[in-house]
């Protein structure tokens, strides 16, 4: 009797105290999500860099929560991790520069795509949507090259592990095989492998709709909302402030467009350490397209260039041939007159046609 007393007594303690501790915490988790992030996230120095760099951003107006989740968005494991920063916090242990891990990468582009549909659309219908498995399994290209280090420049480089964690065997016999199978279905070029979220820039603002013949004339010059994640730093680099290709045919310096856009394409399509034109996976337009960046002909999003040649070209060329029927590699992959680097003396020898 006396020891179910005693529990009695504990439990009409213990409950009221839980359900006091439970809406205490409820309406502390609630003003932490309804409450101005200066209050809250924006209030921790570890991430006062990227506060600054949001509130210059076309995202000012958003909060947090709205690309980051919540403190319980995956569970035990943001209790934990926003845990271990309180800790660290009280301890002085502090990282200025607070990185986020693929995982966290891929939940922020999950959150991208709430608003960004069409962007996201147009991305999963082109290359740039592949997955680990449709790389690092991908027998053909593995048998023709070794799978090394730098593949996670440009595929996964977000990755928190070196290539010899993610994939076995590092050779050119196979068969091939994930040591983790769960990377096989994540995209190995996400978002922010070219879009940097905490990025200075302004919106666009509404035009003078008053005077209609200067709406053109009002419109801001923006720099480029383009940057290229660097995986060696772990930091994003404006498409501005890469350089502008050097590249060579034989002795012939190419004339290269500045678009920043195309100076983040080169940085993975990029020619070989001589920077000669068409080695390794450099594309450079040559010939009768020297000078134009990857975007005149190519869709941002999802590479497409279907509708490129309607761009510039009536239907029927100077030859009285419609373009997209002359025999390049547009119409047909097979083609030996390669639409990247196509010359009028490909087709026409001594000033005739062949």
């Amino acid at each position: 009797m006396a020891g179910k007393s005693i529990l009695h007594k504990i439990l009409i303690l213990a409950i009221p105290l839980f359900l006091i501790v439970s809406i205490g915490f409820g309406l502390f988790y609630g003003y932490w999500n309804s409450a101005s992030p200066k209050k809250t996230c924006a209030s921790c120095h570890e991430i006062s860099a990227s506060v600054e760099m949001i509130t210059q951003s076309a995202h000012r107006n958003l909060a947090c929560k709205e690309c980051h989740g919540t403190a319980l968005s995956n569970g035990v494991n943001s209790l934990r991790e926003k845990g271990m920063m309180i800790i660290n916090h009280i301890k002085g242990v502090a990282d200025e520069d607070v990185k986020l891990n693929e995982v966290q990468i891929l939940g922020v582009m999950d959150n991208c795509t709430r608003c960004h549909k069409t962007e996201q659309a147009r991305w999963l219908s082109g290359g740039h949507s592949a997955r680990y498995q449709d790389i690092f399994l991908n027998a053909k290209h593995n048998k023709t090259e070794q799978l090394n280090f730098d593949c996670l420049r440009c595929h996964g480089m977000f990755a928190d592990m070196s290539i010899g964690n993610i994939v076995e065997p590092l050779d050119t016999t196979g068969p091939w095989k994930f040591k983790i199978n769960s990377v096989s279905a994540r995209p190995v070029i996400p978002c922010l492998a070219c879009h940097q979220i905490h990025l200075a820039g302004m919106p666009q603002p509404r035009p003078d709709y008053s005077n209609p013949q200067n709406l053109f004339y009002g419109r801001i010059t923006s720099n480029s909302l383009v940057s290229f994640y660097t995986r060696h730093d772990k930091i994003h680099v404006s498409a501005g402030n890469l350089p502008i290709l050097k590249l060579w045919e034989g002795v012939r310096l190419v004339k290269v467009s500045s678009d920043p856009i195309m100076r983040n394409c080169i940085q993975c399509h990029a020619p070989n350490a001589g920077h000669q034109a068409g080695t390794s996976d450099d594309r450079t337009p040559r010939g009768v397209h020297e000078g134009f960046s990857c975007i005149t002909c190519h869709d941002p999003h999802s590479n497409n260039a279907r509708q490129s040649c309607n761009k510039c070209h009536p239907a029927i060329s100077h030859c009285k041939i419609d373009v997209k029927t002359m025999n390049t590699s547009f119409l047909n992959r097979s083609s030996p007159n390669n639409i990247h680097w196509l010359s009028c003396t490909d087709c026409h020898k001594g000033g005739r046609r062949k």
